[in-house]
């Protein structure tokens, strides 16, 4: 009769240490709709500890947020905002949401408009240049815009944690 080895592999030692287990913080913000942003601006951006990546990431919280009241909610102060914010190890993720019907997948290009003096069309274009990823729910009404924290973390963000900003939309 031939011989058989069995290797025993505990459990233990296929679990990873709690300590190289990555965590997430979050926080959601539900508000009714309304242009003073201000003070939900200051709570979104705590985290965001270098002056000049907190300038460029409110602007496009702001235009993210005037558009999720002024389209989505159609301006409309009975709907609500819902606002997520989430760090990770190596992200700081925004999931904005209204109670609207969602942008049409071919307008959310984050494009110019084709005329420079066009009085709508440039929110997209700064929430494009002001996040390294910006995605939308499948039926367009939530917006997730994320900045990829430096590898040295000590320049811009406080608390910490994924190689991908991939929470879901």
């Amino acid at each position: 009769m031939a011989s058989s080895e069995h290797t025993v592999v505990s459990l233990t030692q296929k679990l990873r240490p709690l300590s190289l287990v990555p965590t997430f913080r979050w926080a959601d913000f539900i508000l009714p709709s309304t242009l003073q942003l201000s003070p939900l601006l200051e709570l979104l951006l705590e985290p965001v500890t270098c002056e000049q990546t907190a300038m460029r990431l409110e602007l496009g919280l702001q235009e993210a947020l005037v558009n999720a009241v002024r389209h989505g909610n159609g301006g409309d102060s009975g709907k609500w905002l819902r606002v997520r914010r989430i760090l990770t190890p190596h992200w700081l993720v925004w999931q904005i949401q209204d109670e609207g019907e969602g942008l049409p997948i071919e307008a959310r290009a984050g494009e110019l408009p084709q005329r420079l003096d066009a009085a709508r069309g440039r929110g997209l274009f700064l929430i494009h240049q002001c996040f390294d990823d910006v995605r939308w729910s499948r039926r367009g009404n939530r917006l997730q815009v994320a900045c990829r924290k430096p590898l040295q973390d000590s320049s811009g963000f406080s608390g910490g944690d994924s190689q991908d900003p991939s929470v879901p939309a």
